[in-house]
């Protein structure tokens, strides 16, 4: 005869008809509701700190690998550039994964505008092999890339949206640009200036790119910073940004003891290292809430023992087994995990979209490169959350189910 369906067994009738039921010892019902309420909100609170961290984590990640490289060959000791770096993108670009192959050249520049002159970081950039990864070309918001490649003086310069409005360098205005890395004279370096024109603005997300960046052809910067035909780095763009630990080795191969190959994962490891610890210790620290409310289904189950103990006594003198008494108190407490894991997975998600909707908690960008604390919950998440909820829940009934079992109905019903 097959088993019947859970809600038909005669425990979990008897297990639901003591939850429903009003008693005389109202203390009991408010125990047993301050533990689904305790159950929900710990739910609840690890769902948003988690979506929290998430949100963190994917959305620096989207705007970091949305404008740098995922992989960037450098010199191990800082000389005079990478020379051979046409011969070296070529091979690079043929490894597995990998999409594109740019160089770069990099330097801190001063510029001289009409609001407030303020210093930056120029970058100048091979810019079709730019407009073929499409990484730069995406966050454009005002002009294009492609007024960098104009050979007309001045030369162009695109800035971040943040740069460009805190300097006043608006679209199609001219920046007097000084790079202390000039040409080198019998009397020292000599400071390099040159006019160049804005033919563009972008915006990633990302405030340390969008207040500090601009960029320019790669001609424009070294004839900027003094050099010839060098670049300080490429930076190869790839298919999966997950598999840059593995193109970084096999890059390693081919370009040489003098150069070396970084990841995104390990320019960015302490931002990284910090978040994966911050979400560990929001765990335990918020866990403990769940566990409190573990403790009061505890409480309420050893107070119904006491309180049902006649009827204990009288089920088995009628036949009920210590395993269906057992069972009772188990599902007791599994019922009240349940009911506080599902309103806290329903009000934790319900949180979420709506702070990240309308963007409750506002951020300093200077302070965290974000205008808005971005909530991204998980799925998986949730699921492990509520496993974890009930797995607690359930150790909670064990010991109140096990002294269930110990009363002794002769001695329960004698003075009855």
């Amino acid at each position: 005869m097959a088993a019947k369906p859970l809600r038909e067994r005669f425990e979990f009738f008897v297990a639901l008809r003591y939850l429903k039921a009003k008693r005389k010892q109202a203390v009991i019902s408010l125990i047993t509701a301050i533990s689904i309420v305790g159950v929900a909100a710990g739910v609840m609170a690890l769902i948003v700190a988690l979506a929290i961290n998430n949100g963190f984590r994917n959305t620096l990640q989207r705007n970091l690998l949305s404008a740098t490289a995922h992989v960037t060959i450098l010199e191990k000791q800082p000389g005079y550039g990478i020379s051979r770096w046409r011969e070296l993108a070529a091979r690079l670009r043929a490894l597995p994964g990998v999409k594109s192959a740019s160089p770069s050249l990099y330097g801190s520049v001063f510029l001289v505008a009409p609001m407030q002159s303020d210093g930056a970081v120029l970058k100048g950039i091979d810019v079709d092999a730019e407009l073929a990864s499409g990484g730069l070309a995406e966050h454009i918001k005002e002009g294009s890339l492609e007024g960098l490649k104009q050979n007309a003086r001045p030369a162009g310069i695109v800035l971040g949206v943040k740069l460009a409005a805190r300097t006043g360098l608006i679209y199609k205005s001219v920046a007097k640009v000084i790079s202390p890395q000039g040409e080198l004279t019998p009397f020292g370096t000599l400071p390099t200036t040159e006019r160049l024109r804005v033919v563009g603005t972008f915006e990633t997300g990302f405030f340390d790119l969008d207040s500090a960046w601009a960029f320019t052809s790669l001609e424009t910067a070294q004839r900027l910073f003094g050099l010839e035909d060098v670049v300080n780095a490429i930076e190869l763009r790839l298919a999966d940004p997950e598999l840059a630990p593995q193109v970084a080795q096999a890059a390693g191969k081919i370009i040489g003891p003098e150069l070396a190959a970084t990841t995104w994962m390990e320019q960015n490891r302490q931002i990284f290292n910090a978040l994966r610890m911050e979400k560990a210790v929001t765990i335990i620290t918020i866990g403990l809430i769940v566990l409190v409310a573990a403790l009061n289904i505890l409480i309420a189950l050893v107070m119904m023992v006491m309180e049902k103990h006649r009827d204990i006594a009288v089920l088995m003198s009628m036949g009920a087994t210590r395993q269906q008494i057992r069972r009772i108190f188990v599902y007791q407490g599994l019922l009240i995990g349940s009911v506080g894991a599902v309103l806290g997975e329903v009000a934790g998600h319900a949180i979420c979209f709506l702070a990240n909707h309308y963007r409750w908690v506002r951020l300093d960008e200077e302070v965290y490169s974000l205008s808005f604390v971005p909530f991204e919950p998980r799925w998986v998440d949730g699921i492990w959350i509520a496993a974890a909820a009930i797995l607690i829940s359930y150790l909670a009934t064990l010991y109140p189910s096990h002294s269930a079992t110990q009363v002794a109905p002769v001695e329960a019903l004698r003075y009855e």
